[in-house]
Parts: structure tokens; C-alpha cells; sequence
């Protein structure tokens, strides 16, 4: 008797555990359901990390906008005078500011709130945005490349760089396209904060499988490859044109500037990709990873994070190795603030050797009107002494002596592609 009763009050114990054990799961089964905290839509980090994603894409916001504003605003005025294959810079400056300006934001809001706002609509918007701006400016520099290597090396007389562009918008929106019909799908970042496509999709049907590997084959991985042996044909080329110039005695300035212009091309082209790749392998590796569970959540912010400073760079770019650039910034920035112009200064030397004094002019700057053309004129009565002139500091004026200075049109659209 004792022994059944000592074994009938273990079996009602027994009974009790496994009932408080299925209450307990239904309670959390929906708890979760009703809590957004643990929604796909709501973000897995801390709120600091919250604020400090949102400081950082907000401080990438407005450097993007700044620079590529005042790329934007420099190739505005020189729009008469620009070469068509200029227009690949103008269209990359394009993407890198309308996707600060419609999609970015959304991002920073939703950190600074610690969940995606608008759920599954504004995650397509946002998904979709960023993938078709982010193609654009992959087949952007990959077009720039392949178009120099074609000129430099093959001596590529004329290529339509307005067909290229559109070309470039198009199949980038096409092939972004395909996850609205059932190619793919557009879900929320594993941290919660930023949509893109589904790379997990591998995993889930045939359909999003083939979408995973052609996004990575023939639009990630080929354009890469066309942008590393383009630029490194180029360079090639480039140092080999120099070393038998240096060879025979010649120093020119079209070496020079051809040498900046490479210089110039290769850091944007691999600033580009060293910003993408982190993403591009944490991305890669849902291939072999059915959920996000093989990596923190902060494992995936710094990769995107670093990807968006992409936006950033490329105007910084064109102004450090870019005369043309730098001219037209001082020329703007002159016309903003009048302080700012600066007087220019030559030196003339006379042609005898030996001791000789410093004749020191400085020009007034360059205003609209009757006065501009005499300033004009003066520099035209410099050119017939025969004395050279040295600029000591640079200023609104062109850098150039002023015989290169009879086709001002032609000597800016040498600076191009």
C-alpha cells in the first residue's frame, strides 16, 4: 500500500511537471507572437548599438551629400564643355545621392526607434531601392573601367556613353525586379534594421535558389573580374607608355595627366570593391547556412556599414587627383564667398643667365564684363615677351601658361575619360 500510493503521488507529480511544461510553452508560444520585440521587423541589437547604426549611416548621409552635391552642381556648370564619357562619373554620382536621399533615411529612423518601420511594404521599397542603386553603381565603374582599358590600349576612338548609361539603369532594374514576381525575395537584415534580398533563399525553393547564384555569378562576381584585370591592363599599359618616354628624354604633360586620370580610376574601382566585399562573403555564406544563427548580429551591421561608406569617397577622389575639379571648386567656392578668391601671383624671369632681379604681378581676378577681357589681353602681351612665368600658388585661374589657353574647351575635355 505504501509503495502504490509512493508511486501513484510520483506518476501525479510526473503528470503535473509535464502540464506546467506545456502552459509555460503556450504562454511563450504567444508571447511571442503578440510581442514585436521578437518580430523579424525588430531590431537585435542593443539601443545603444541602435543609436550608434543610425549616427553612423546619418553622418555617411550627409558626407554623401555634400560631395557628390558639389560634383553634381560642378558638372551642372561645365555642362557645355563636358565630355560625353564624363557622363559615367556624372551617373555614379547620381546613384550615390538619390540613394542617400530616398532610402537612407528610412534606415536611420528605424534605428533611432529600434524597429523597421512600415513592416513588409517599406522593406520591399527599401530592398529594392538599394539593390538597383547598388547594381547601377557596380555596372557604373565596371563600364568606366572596361571603356579606359578599350581607349588606352585599343585606342577606342568613340563609344556611346548615353546608350551605356541607360543600358546600365535598365538591366539594373530588370534583374531587381525578378523577387516582386517569385525570383527571390526582399526580407529584413538578420540585426532588423535594413532589408535586402533573401540570400537564405538558397535553401528554400529552386526558383530563389537559381536568383541566389546568378546574383552572385554573373552580377556580383563577373563585374568584379572585368573591373581588377581592366584596371590592371591599364596599368600596365600606362607604366610601360612612361618608362619609354622616361627613356628617350620626354617629359610631357600628357603623361602626367594620364598617369593622375589612371591613379584617379583605380582608387575609386577598388574603394568600390574593398567596401563591398565584406558584405558580398557574409552574404555568400547563407549558402551554407540555412539561418543567421552561424553569426552574431553585430557580425552583419559592420559589413553593411562599411559597404554604405562607399558613397562617400568617390567625390574626395575626383577632387585630389582631378585638376579640372579643383578648379571649378575654387571658382565656385569664389562666387559663393568673395573672401575666398584668391589674387594670382607670376614671377617673371628674365632669359639672360646669372643674377637677375624678381619681377612680381598680381592679377586681379577674373570679372564679368569688359574687365575680363582685358585681363585677357594682358595675359595674351605676357605670352609675346618670351619670358616664362611661374605660378606660385594656384587660384582661379587655370594652372596652365596661357599659350595652352586658345581652346580653353579643348584643354578641359582632356581631363575626361
Amino acid at each position: 500500500m505504501l509503495m502504490s500510493g509512493g508511486g501513484g503521488s510520483g506518476v501525479m507529480k510526473e503528470h503535473m511537471w509535464t502540464a506546467e511544461l506545456t502552459d509555460r510553452d503556450t504562454r511563450q508560444k504567444n508571447v511571442t507572437e503578440e510581442d514585436p520585440r521578437s518580430s523579424v521587423f525588430t531590431s537585435k541589437l542593443s539601443p545603444g548599438a541602435d543609436i550608434c547604426v543610425g549616427l553612423a549611416i546619418l553622418c555617411t548621409v550627409l558626407l554623401s551629400l555634400l560631395g557628390n552635391g558639389l560634383v553634381l552642381l560642378i558638372c551642372y556648370r561645365r555642362r557645355r564643355i563636358m565630355a560625353g564619357s564624363e557622363l559615367l562619373c556624372v551617373n555614379l554620382a547620381v546613384v550615390d545621392f538619390l540613394c542617400c536621399v530616398f532610402f537612407y533615411p528610412l534606415s536611420i529612423s528605424s534605428s533611432f526607434t529600434h524597429m523597421w518601420l512600415g513592416k513588409n511594404f517599406t522593406c520591399v521599397y527599401y530592398g529594392l531601392g538599394c539593390y538597383i542603386f547598388g547594381l547601377c553603381a557596380m555596372f557604373t565603374i565596371t563600364a568606366i573601367s572596361v571603356i579606359r582599358y578599350l581607349k588606352t590600349c585599343y585606342s577606342l576612338l568613340y563609344v556611346s556613353v548615353r546608350w551605356v548609361c541607360v543600358a546600365i539603369w535598365l538591366v539594373a532594374t530588370l534583374w531587381s525586379c525578378f523577387p516582386l514576381f517569385g525570383w527571390g525575395e526582399y526580407v529584413p537584415e538578420p540585426y532588423g534594421l535594413s532589408c535586402t534580398v533573401a540570400w537564405k533563399g538558397y535553401h528554400t525553393s529552386a526558383k530563389d535558389a537559381f536568383y541566389v547564384i546568378c546574383s552572385f555569378a554573373c552580377f556580383t562576381l563577373v563585374p568584379v573580374l572585368l573591373i581588377v584585370v581592366s584596371q590592371g591592363l591599364i596599368l600596365y599599359k600606362v607604366s610601360r607608355f612612361s618608362d619609354t618616354l622616361s627613356a628617350r628624354g620626354i617629359r610631357n604633360n600628357l603623361r602626367r595627366t594620364e598617369k593622375r586620370l589612371t591613379l584617379m580610376f583605380f582608387c575609386i574601382s577598388m574603394g568600390f570593391i574593398i567596401a563591398w566585399a565584406p558584405y558580398a562573403v557574409v552574404s555568400f555564406l547563407f549558402i551554407f547556412h540555412e539561418d543567421s544563427g552561424y553569426m552574431a548580429p553585430e557580425g552583419f551591421v559592420f559589413p553593411a556599414l562599411f559597404a554604405k561608406s562607399s558613397h562617400i569617397y568617390n567625390p574626395f577622389i575626383y577632387f585630389y587627383f582631378n585638376r579640372t575639379f579643383q578648379r571649378e571648386l575654387r571658382r565656385l567656392l569664389g562666387s559663393a564667398w568673395p573672401l575666398l578668391r584668391v589674387n594670382r601671383v607670376g614671377v617673371h624671369l628674365p632669359n639672360h643667365q646669372g643674377p637677375h632681379p624678381i619681377h612680381i604681378q598680381l592679377m586681379d581676378p577674373p570679372k564679368v564684363g569688359i574687365k575680363q577681357d582685358n585681363c585677357r589681353v594682358k595675359c595674351k602681351a605676357h605670352s609675346t615677351e618670351n619670358r616664362p612665368v611661374y605660378v606660385c600658388w594656384g587660384s582661379i585661374h587655370s594652372e596652365k601658361t596661357p599659350e595652352l589657353q586658345e581652346d580653353p574647351g579643348k584643354s578641359m575635355k582632356q581631363s575626361s575619360l
